[in-house]
């Protein structure tokens, strides 16, 4: 079995002498965002959550009488 032998790449030409990487400009940092109203925020977030609550008892509930319909319907 012959024996592999590892060829390097070959050699690149180095760079022109004045050669430099591209500048990145720095961005502007970023503008300050608005105040937030808290409790208008916590308000919000009150209402949302008695929402849910109420569409996730209606649906509970309505899923406990589909399942006291179809066991009836076994019997």
């Amino acid at each position: 079995m012959p024996e592999i032998v590892y060829t390097p790449p070959p050699r690149t030409a180095p760079p022109p002498p004045n050669w430099r990487p591209a500048v990145v400009v720095e961005p502007e940092p970023p503008r300050d965002l608005p105040r937030q109203d808290h409790a208008v925020i916590d308000a919000a977030e009150r209402s949302a959550r008695t929402l849910t609550l109420g569409v996730g008892m209606i649906i509970g509930a309505v899923a406990l009488i589909m399942v006291f319909v179809l066991c009836a319907r076994l019997f």
